[in-house]
């Protein structure tokens, strides 16, 4: 069952629960000196209009004074506290992030955009902003309305009914108005990410927006998002105009009864002209805490809405990786696939269909087929990027044991479609700073794939840095990059989607002799444009309509 983005908002404070304690602590105690203000205002008062000017007045004057001083105190306290807070919120959803981005099930991706899904990180810094000012504003507003009301009780019964009064207006803005300005701030957040999302769309393939036609196509689209943002915007800030409306009507009735009652209460020597500014101070404050209340639900809001965009991205579900040091480790690796069928969640219709296949180390296999065959789906689910959705996927035989995808990803390299260098040195894109990789394996790796002079030609040589997506390489160099990535841990299986189609036909061929080379002992599933491969192949695998049509091994 989801949460709601009430529960996930409780759950996400549940973490932080001792330094919401001292937080509402400080409040408790800030909010009684807060109140106990204005009483000694009123003894003060008395003490002047009586005339006896003493020793007791002077010391009340301190005390007021130190009062205001202590309440300044705590809430520095608190604002250090809630500092902490907010850099833990922060930390603490960079590495939720960091962990399960490469860790949601590919299945989960099927109708997301991965960068897209990132984006939902800067709601993180809403939340921050918004918790810090809702523990703060809120708990000092609810404690200030909760002591104003018991203490203005004790003047005049009157001042229960004012009490009582402010809890249904409290009642009523909840009762009527939150749930619809919930349900526009999400709408009108959906529409935010569109409008990011398109934005990203025009970066990233600015250059085919340069033409005037299709320049007028990026800013019309971009004008329908903004509209339909605007439109939620709109019906949102409505919902917060009816709450505000509503708060000036109350102070309004509330103030000028006030103000009549109390009058005649002192006129007719119910109260005394002390207790009647400590009782108009104490409802000063209360309407003060009301109106804070009720403008803070705009920041409510805003937080739950960004703890539900958050919610999205950890409701997807992550691989099952087992954290245990394995007691095997391969040697020879053998694929087995029996009656394997797969299809994309939500559709009816199988990619793959009944697979029956078996693959054993060392074989150099070429999957050919027209585009949808199947291909591409079956090397991702050989590879462990997806989990059949029918059939078996069998290593080394081993029926009884679960794959431990750990263990066998660390025996494979792959190079998927889309997949390109990342933001770092050239260095960190080949090894990933792994210490187990020795200067020979990295020599080994780079002139393999013919990157050596390449890299020699750089000032920084392997410490040069790469912009995301390798924007400053050409297309063939950063092929290169990711074709010696795969094979630095000198792997068992290679698992390759069009690994070379953006090199020349002298450099692929070089490329395509040394990884179908009989010296390297590792197997080969590749699908590719480039025919060579299929000539240097072992074993050819022809698909269609997500079957196997033809299996032929080659001398």
């Amino acid at each position: 069952m989801a949460l709601t983005s009430s529960q996930r908002l409780i759950n996400l404070l549940k973490l932080d629960r001792k330094d919401i304690l001292q937080i509402f602590f400080y409040a408790v105690f800030a909010g009684l000196i807060s109140l106990s203000l204005p009483l000694g205002i009123q003894a003060i008062i008395n003490l002047i209009q009586s005339g006896r000017t003493s020793v007791s007045w002077i010391v009340l004057v301190f005390i007021v004074i130190i009062g205001v001083a202590l309440v300044g105190i705590l809430s520095l306290m608190q604002m250090r506290i809630t500092e902490n807070l907010q850099q833990k919120l922060f930390i603490r959803a960079s590495f939720e992030f960091g962990f399960r981005l490469p860790r949601i099930k590919t299945e989960e991706l099927h109708n997301h955009y991965p960068p897209e899904l990132a984006n939902r990180f800067f709601d993180t810094l809403t939340i921050q902003k918004g918790v810090s000012k809702l523990l703060i504003d809120f708990s000092a507003a609810l404690l200030q309305i909760t002591f104003g009301i018991i203490l203005l009780s004790l003047y005049h019964p009157f001042f229960i009914i004012f009490g009582l009064v402010m809890l249904l207006l409290l009642y009523f803005i909840f009762r009527f108005s939150f749930q619809s300005g919930l349900s526009t701030s999400m709408k009108e957040s959906k529409f935010k990410y569109k409008v990011v999302s398109w934005l990203q769309e025009i970066a990233r393939n600015n250059f085919s927006f340069k033409k005037n036609s299709n320049f007028d196509f990026a800013l019309t689209k971009n004008d329908r998002l903004v509209s339909e943002y605007l439109a939620y915007r709109e019906k949102h800030f409505g919902v917060i105009k009816t709450q505000i409306s509503h708060l000036i009507v109350f102070k309004i009735l509330i103030t000028a009864g006030l103000l009549f009652i109390g009058g005649y209460l002192v006129l007719n020597q119910k109260m005394n002209i002390g207790q009647f500014v400590a009782a108009e101070i104490i409802i000063l404050l209360v309407i003060n805490s009301v109106e804070k209340f009720v403008i803070g639900l705009e920041k409510l809001y805003d937080v739950l809405t960004s703890v539900e965009k958050i919610g999205q991205v950890t409701d997807l579900a992550i691989e099952d990786i087992v954290s245990k040091q394995p007691d095997y480790c391969y040697t020879n690796i053998q694929l087995a696939a029996e009656n394997l069928s797969y299809k994309f969640p939500q559709d009816t219709n199988y990619v793959l269909e009944k697979i029956n296949l078996t693959i054993e180390q060392s074989e150099k296999i070429y999957l050919e087929g027209c585009n949808g065959s199947g291909k591409t789906t079956l090397i991702r689910i050989l590879s462990g990027l997806l989990q059949p959705s029918s059939g078996s996927l069998y290593i080394n035989d081993d029926t009884y044991r679960k794959i431990d995808l750990e263990q066998y990803r660390s025996q494979i390299g792959t190079i998927i479609t889309g997949e390109t260098p990342f933001e770092g040195t050239i260095l960190e894109n080949i090894t990933f700073n792994n210490p187990l990789v020795s200067q020979e394996d990295l020599k080994w790796a780079i002139d393999s794939v013919k990157l050596g002079d390449f890299i020699k030609s750089l000032p920084k040589g392997l410490d040069t840095k790469i912009y995301p997506e390798g924007r400053q390489l050409s297309s063939s160099n950063a092929q290169k990059i990711l074709l010696a990535r795969s094979i630095i841990n000198r792997p068992k299986i290679l698992f390759y989607e069009d690994p070379i189609d953006k090199m020349d036909e002298d450099a692929a061929r070089e490329v395509i002799d040394f990884i179908t080379s009989a010296d390297n002992k590792w197997t080969l599933i590749v699908s590719s444009k480039n025919t060579y491969w299929k000539q240097k192949s072992s074993r050819v695998i022809t698909m269609s309509d997500g079957k196997i049509v033809n299996d032929t091994k080659q001398n």
